[in-house]
């Protein structure tokens, strides 16, 4: 089997944006949870909102995801994380819209690393209102598939965190806030709330909060902080996990002509786990 034969295959799906999405995500990130009119422009990374995976339950893998193969390349290996994105932003999205998003692999890559073989896939995303042309959204999905942990496994040394944000608010991932997240994008992704299958099956001390999640915290932080910005591009990097037995942070500062934006996540330990960048139009 060669998975760079996945390159190029292509898939679409169209949804609608209703604001009921939008009102309970508002709530679980505790900001007032009201439904938005038709019109309203939604706030960067929202869009997860939509485009729901709606696979039969039949067809669900042993770690909650679908099963492999499909639209994504059928990786040989347990282990899935998000490993980043990086977003193009050409037109605001809003309530009442009618979307449709075309998903490409654009690339699977296949390496050997410290704990064993690796496989990234990156899946180009290009969103589109109904009846235009146009690109609204171009979004690149990282993927990394890899072994799961083994017992003589040395971790890789931690990252120190950024100094002193301008900007900061922590966060405690309990069950809830990772179960509301993990309903509304409807992930069924074990890791995020089993905790007999993350720390038994995976090997992992705790419920991973989820990658996406953070990264919206962060563009969250920013859009609270500077509620005018227009956003250009963003993009994040996973550098580390985040577990739902501590706290967590998410930290930003601007430029000093306030159109980069550095904006990154650390552990209760002051360890890197997420760096990111937004780009102000």
């Amino acid at each position: 089997m060669n998975l760079q034969d996945w390159i190029g295959r292509s898939e679409q799906v169209t949804d609608l944006f209703t604001a009921t999405p939008y009102a309970a995500l508002s709530a679980t990130f505790d900001r007032p949870a009201e439904r938005p009119a038709n019109g309203t422009a939604l706030p960067a990374l929202w869009h997860w909102l939509y485009f729901l995976p709606l696979h039969r339950q039949s067809d669900i893998g042993a770690d909650g995801h679908a099963k492999r193969g499909g639209f994504l390349p059928p990786v040989p290996l347990p282990r899935r994380m998000w490993a980043g994105s990086q977003f193009q932003f050409h037109a605001p999205l809003c309530i009442g819209d009618t979307v449709t998003r075309t998903s490409t692999i654009h690339d699977v890559t296949e390496k050997f690393g410290r704990t064993g073989p690796l496989v990234f896939v990156k899946v180009r995303h290009e969103l589109r209102r109904a009846g235009e042309d146009a690109i609204a959204l171009t979004e690149f999905h990282d993927i990394v598939y890899r072994e799961l942990a083994r017992p003589d496994d040395i971790a890789p040394p931690p990252k120190a965190s950024h100094p002193n944000p301008l900007w900061r608010t922590r966060w405690t991932p309990d069950d809830v806030l990772l179960f509301r997240y993990s309903a509304l994008t409807f992930n069924g992704h074990r890791i995020h709330y089993d905790r007999k299958y993350v720390t038994e099956v995976e090997g992992y001390p705790g419920v991973v909060v989820h990658g996406p999640m953070i990264a919206t915290l962060l563009l969250d932080l920013l859009r609270h902080q500077m509620p005018n910005a227009e956003l250009a591009s963003f993009e994040f990097r996973a550098v580390r996990p985040t577990f739902d037995i501590h706290h967590f942070f998410v930290n930003g500062t601007p430029s000093a002509d306030g159109k980069t934006i550095h904006l990154w996540a650390e552990d209760n330990e002051g360890w890197l786990t997420m760096d990111a960048t937004a780009v102000l139009k």
